[in-house]
């Protein structure tokens, strides 16, 4: 499932210029789009903006996904999807079997002892 959503993000990258045989992010700068990403969702956060709205006529609509028409999203949540779909993106470009790595991750993490040894936030 996230292959498939990896291998589409990294497709629409490629053909909206992101990557090509000369153009290629270094991983320091992938790692800075997701900063960016999660500073932008740190923002809409901070200016308690709506998790998820978007611009109609000049206002805030903030309702349901299901009432959205093509505008731009903006929000909290849609910021850390942008970051989402940077690591997507890049893992694609890396060939990385991002379902089995994920379901490795989970079945390690389920291991792992209550706050990982009472470690703090």
């Amino acid at each position: 499932m996230l292959n498939e959503l990896a291998e589409n993000l990294h497709e629409i990258a490629v053909n909206h210029g992101w990557w090509g045989e000369d153009k290629k992010p270094s991983f320091g700068e992938v790692i800075a789009l997701c900063h960016s990403e999660l500073s932008e969702a740190l923002e809409e956060y901070r200016a308690n903006r709506p998790l998820f709205w978007y611009q109609r006529d000049g206002a805030m609509i903030s309702t349901d996904a299901d009432e959205w028409d093509g505008e731009k999203p903006e929000g909290t949540a849609v910021e850390l999807i942008d970051c989402i779909i940077r690591v997507l993106d890049y893992l694609a470009s890396e060939n990385i079997d991002v379902d089995k790595l994920m379901n490795i991750k989970a079945t390690y993490n389920a291991t792992r002892p209550y706050r990982h040894g009472n470690k703090k936030l």
